[in-house]
């Protein structure tokens, strides 16, 4: 295993790396007249960074400590370096899969990831616009990997690496790169996918490094539409305040439980997917994409 203080000095350096190419994007952007940046929006994605990191600090011991005890009872261990940490990086990758799909699925946790989704810009300060209350419950997705005998400081280290590559991708820059890449590795054109909120692109490629998993469950999508890509969410709040930008799910989920006509209606609306309602007044996004293929089947 990597000495803490080498980790703590490659953690140092891809960091600092990071905002320097954030720093040169955002002077090509303005120097091109690109307009992928926008004062209060880069503004908020720097709020919201705050407050994640700030979080991670406050649930940082107990994550460790809940890691480490569930290591204590792990099922067995991988002895080879090189394989422990291929396999770590591999299935860490996939758990956060699952961690995301359940963000994109499960309005409950909707309404904590779509501060992500939130800006109607795309450049590489949106990475760090965060699901600031992720900290509270990713560490429950991340306890397989204790009970696979990876140790704690290995897990957190694993995925502030995987992390860091996730960021890097959120770039309109189009950056020539092999086609095995691609099948492999998630790119910054599956990125954007992520992030449009055209109809036929919600909800698809939410893998963090490798998308491999969105080819095997069905989420995969290229960037081929013939319109231009429309960043943020289908329905952006009108109020992007510090406070708002945080809740306004929340808000609009509890608005839609109080008109739930019974208990069971109610938890529904908590764990069916955005954009369900008993009355069908909403839809989910595979709703609207079934429409939005009957509607051009029937166009072509």
């Amino acid at each position: 295993m990597f000495h803490l203080n080498a980790r703590g000095e490659a953690v140092t350096l891809l960091i600092a790396l990071l905002v320097l190419l954030t720093l040169i994007e955002m002077g090509l952007s303005y120097w091109e007249n690109r307009k992928y940046y926008e004062k209060k929006d880069t503004a908020t994605n720097i709020y919201l960074t705050l407050l994640a990191f700030g979080l991670n600090l406050i649930v940082k011991t107990s994550t460790f400590f809940i890691l480490d005890y569930a290591w204590h009872f792990r099922l067995f261990e991988i002895k080879n370096a090189v394989a422990y940490w291929v396999v770590l990086v591999v299935v860490q990758d996939f758990l956060y899969w699952v961690l995301h799909y359940v963000g994109h699925y499960c309005r409950l946790f909707w309404a904590m990831h779509v501060t992500h989704h939130s800006s109607e810009h795309f450049n590489l300060s949106t990475g760090f616009r965060s699901t600031v209350f992720e900290p509270l419950y990713r560490i429950f997705f991340y306890l397989p990997l204790a009970f696979m005998g990876f140790n704690a400081i290995d897990i957190l280290y694993a995925y502030l690496i995987t992390q860091l590559y996730g960021n890097i991708v959120h770039t309109q820059y189009k950056i020539n790169l092999p086609k095995w890449y691609g099948w492999i590795f998630v790119t910054p054109s599956h990125h954007r996918v992520h992030h449009a909120s055209n109809v036929p692109y919600l909800d698809k490629n939410m893998g963090m490094m490798l998308i491999i998993w969105d080819r095997m469950f069905g989420t995969f999508r290229e960037e081929n539409l013939p319109e231009p890509i429309r960043y943020g969410l289908t329905k952006q709040p009108e109020d992007t305040g510090p406070i708002n930008i945080l809740f306004h799910e929340w808000r609009a989920l509890l608005h839609d439980v109080k008109q739930a006509p019974d208990f069971k209606t109610k938890l529904k609306y908590f764990f069916n997917p955005p954009g369900w309602s008993h009355d069908g007044h909403t839809q989910t996004a595979r709703a609207m994409q079934k429409e939005y293929e009957q509607k051009h089947k029937k166009a072509a």
